[in-house]
């Protein structure tokens, strides 16, 4: 996609205000371009019937809507819909929406790439890239609405995608108000989800500025041995912070904690380990998403057996833990964050193939359905 020196109509400091006055335009109108855009689902301004053609044509001129292509966009039988977006500098990340019932549940990213290098997560296997704008990531939520007929809206948001939510939060907090603002997508922000490794001044600064949100802290073991091992960014903070500013942002919010947990066999899956995990969860109000590994080519982490999970479900619940499993899905399309970007990445040196080649910004995607078993990441960032 090539650069473009247009405003993004999606960024809090869009100019659009000051450019419909100095164009002799009623302030109002600022109002009806967000309502197409959000409630009217636009794809062009030429969509925006009702304003003055050759206002549609300045606009065009002037501010971009899109400035991301879709290069994939995969459809498994569960109804899970992933898009692989390449962005306006050529990196890509992704974003999933989930069907499950009448939720409709979208999974968006915060960084191209991550930092926090969870060793089994392929969203950082190359480190992190940059942090995405909030246009970026309104964005997302703009290109999975659209993939929901007219009458169905989005009802969670899940910031479990690639990238540390905590590391952008001066990015990310903007459009998670736009995304609850009733000009923009009417979501309540008490369906809204902010996952994080753990980054004790992050999670403080959220505590203090907008504790609303559910909060869902990934800590995969209960001792800094192991947990550093798993997730490197843990060797300079420590499961004792994380948990202590877990519990701060727990007083000032009232909303229970989740704590979330991927399953490796051989690795943290003994009931030793869930008994240490039950010592430093027990006592607090919160639920552990315990998510079984899911084997991929090329990383050396196998997925636990059935009698392990269900031996260390049983330590856990018999401590009096709050348990539940996570369920699979997409996980026919690689739904799990960074795993399609990884696979386009081995099998096209980061090109998408001649036939889902990235579509122009005003054109729907070339699509697939999922019909075989692809390599799988584990569904440790993709919510149900």
């Amino acid at each position: 996609m090539e650069l473009t020196t247009s405003r993004h109509l999606l960024e809090p400091d869009d100019g659009l205000a000051a450019w419909l006055a100095a164009h002799g335009q009623p302030a109002w109108r600022a109002k009806a371009i967000r309502r197409w855009l959000f409630a009217g689902r636009a794809l062009s301004f030429a969509d925006m019937t009702d304003l003055p053609a050759a206002v549609r044509a300045e606009l065009e001129a002037d501010f971009t809507i899109w400035t991301t292509s879709i290069a994939m966009h995969h459809r498994a039988d569960d109804g899970t819909e992933k898009l692989l977006l390449e962005l306006a500098d050529g990196h890509r990340i992704e974003c999933v929406l989930l069907r499950d019932g009448d939720r409709r549940t979208v999974c968006i990213s915060s960084q191209v790439g991550c930092a926090m290098g969870c060793v089994f997560c392929a969203s950082g296997i190359d480190g992190v890239v940059r942090n995405l704008t909030t246009g970026e990531i309104v964005e997302q939520l703009l290109r999975l609405a659209r993939l929901l007929p007219a009458h169905e809206r989005l009802s969670h948001i899940v910031v479990m995608g690639m990238g540390e939510p905590l590391a952008n939060l001066d990015r990310l907090l903007p459009a998670l108000a736009l995304a609850q603002h009733p000009d923009g997508l009417g979501i309540s922000q008490r369906r809204i989800t902010i996952s994080t490794v753990g980054l004790p001044p992050a999670m403080d600064r959220l505590t203090a500025e907008n504790p609303g949100y559910h909060l869902a802290v990934s800590l995969h073991a209960a001792d800094d041995a192991l947990r550093t091992r798993l997730v490197p960014v843990n060797k300079a903070i420590g499961v004792e912070a994380v948990m202590a500013a877990a519990d701060r942002y727990w007083e000032a919010s009232g909303r229970r904690l989740t704590f979330e947990y991927v399953l490796l066999g051989e690795v943290n899956d003994s009931p030793e380990h869930a008994r240490r995990l039950a010592r430093l969860i027990g006592g607090r109000a919160a639920l552990l998403n315990v998510i079984p590994y899911n084997p991929v080519a090329g990383m050396p982490w196998k997925e636990p057996t059935n009698d392990a999970r269900e031996r260390f479900i049983g330590v856990l619940e018999s401590a009096g833990i709050n348990v539940q499993v996570r369920r699979r899905k997409g996980s026919r399309i690689n739904a799990a964050c960074g795993q399609l970007r990884r696979l386009a990445a081995q099998s096209t040196t980061d090109r998408p193939p001649a036939s889902q080649s990235p579509v122009a910004q005003t054109k729907e995607p070339n699509s697939s359905t999922a019909a075989s078993t692809t390599p799988r990441m584990p569904p440790s960032h993709t919510a149900q």
